[in-house]
């Protein structure tokens, strides 16, 4: 069966935007996710947290995507290392935006920015397979 859909014009076009994996390398969850775009043949950019920093703007577009409730890892280590206090000061947005940017680990992983425009976070195969469908 011929493939169809993003996946078909992102393998037989060169000028198709990429996809843009945000996150951290030695995350597991971003690993398992750069696996599966790469088994899919699938070009992808790659955006380290830990050496590039979180694009302001790409933070922006993300909070207003998905909502910084979803972005904000509350489930995380970096998250439950954090004192109390810091913890009660993000109550919004604006709260939550200065964190993700002081800590990118605080960060939901991976951020995925698909050629279409859509924004995702975190990663399942069935997921990734149904959005590229």
């Amino acid at each position: 069966m011929p493939e169809r859909g993003i996946i078909a014009a992102m393998k037989n076009s060169p000028a198709y935007p990429a996809i843009t994996l945000f996150g951290i390398p030695h995350c597991d969850t971003v690993k398992k996710a750069r696996i599966w775009l790469q088994d899919q043949g699938l070009a992808y950019q790659f955006h380290d947290f830990k050496k590039d920093g979180v694009p302001a703007d790409a933070l922006a577009r993300w909070m207003q995507a998905v909502g910084w409730e979803l972005l904000l890892n509350r489930k995380g280590t970096t998250w439950r290392k954090l004192d109390a206090a810091a913890q009660a000061r993000v109550q919004d947005g604006a709260s939550a935006a200065a964190l993700m940017q002081a800590q990118a680990s605080v960060i939901k992983r991976p951020v995925v920015q698909w050629p279409d425009g859509r924004v995702t976070v975190g990663f399942t195969p069935q997921a990734f397979a149904e959005l590229l469908a």
